[in-house]
């Protein structure tokens, strides 16, 4: 199944403002206020989509200039990335074109209207238990002369030999632009977060779990099980494609090389829902620019 949609060029999304805010951000100045858009019935009804289907999307749901100063704080974290890149002769950190690059916990990135949002909490707890952690904030870009990826799961089963389990970890996906066909939507599949890997590949050919492209406007979120089958896609145009994941798993799930650094000063102006979702996460006196993106091992 595909669907049609429309991207903008970097920093150029018409009625978004891209400048960076002339002051630094102050994590105390974020207030929770932002009203739920969904009743526990309507949030009920996403989770039972979810469990069928290993992903539901929130149309229009982040606000579109919030994201454009999003996009304006990620640009010059992107750029020596690409620079580091050339100087070795090649492009991309996971793969010709593609990029992963961890944000660090400060400023935009630290607002807990976004990853303490209401509605995204609430349905990720009735999929994946209450009192979960948030695990990882970054992105991942695509830029031209990407390719197509292999299909591939993020994370192994929990047991080996076993039937799969209830979710355990989920990634919370949303663009720094619109996403369409040309910038590398994500290619997913149906139902495949429940059965073996083996099993979906099998399905994936014979029909029984189409491919699916996934355009995706600036507001729209995804919230999906990390071990649906998917891919992504080729960036056939010259913007990069910056897709944010923050993930957040049961409290017991942890893989030690994915983390948020957390700098002491901020977590320390955030409400106490947020510090909850931090509490396994390192603390640090200041976070890093720029990370060595050591999680190289993201396909399975």
């Amino acid at each position: 199944m595909r669907f049609s949609g429309r991207a903008h060029g970097w920093g150029h999304t018409k009625g978004i403002n891209t400048c960076a805010p002339a002051a630094p951000y102050d994590v105390a100045q974020f207030q929770e206020t932002k009203m739920a858009r969904y009743d526990e019935r309507a949030r009920k009804a996403l989770a039972e989509d979810f469990e069928r289907d290993g992903f539901v999307l929130l149309r229009d749901h982040f606000p579109r200039a919030t994201l454009g100063a999003w996009r304006a704080a990620f640009e010059p974290l992107f750029a020596p990335h690409v620079i580091q890149a050339r100087e070795k002769g090649g492009s991309g950190n996971r793969g010709p074109g593609r990029y992963y690059v961890t944000l660090p916990f400060e400023g935009e990135f630290a607002d807990p209207a976004i990853f303490c949002d209401d509605d995204v909490l609430g349905i990720v707890e009735l999929i994946a238990g209450l009192d979960p952690v948030m695990c990882q904030l970054a992105t991942d870009t695509p830029v031209h002369g990407s390719d197509f990826q292999d299909w591939h799961r993020d994370t192994p089963p929990l047991f080996d030999n076993f039937a799969e389990t209830p979710s355990f970890q989920l990634a919370v996906n949303f663009p720094l632009v619109d996403v369409d066909e040309q910038n590398g939507s994500l290619e997913t599949t149906r139902g495949t977060h429940r059965i073996s890997r083996e099993d979906a590949l099998a399905g994936l050919a014979d029909g029984t779990y189409p491919a699916e492209r996934v355009p995706m406007k600036l507001g729209d979120v995804m919230i999906r099980d990390v071990r649906g089958l998917h891919r992504g896609t080729p960036n056939l145009t010259d913007a990069p494609r910056p897709m944010v994941v923050i993930g957040y798993s049961r409290s017991w799930y942890f893989r030690p090389e994915v983390q948020v650094q957390v700098p002491r000063s901020t977590f320390e102006a955030l409400p106490p829902r947020a510090k909850r979702l931090l509490r396994y996460n390192p603390q640090v006196d200041r976070t890093p620019r720029s990370f060595d993106e050591s999680y190289q091992r993201f396909a399975y």
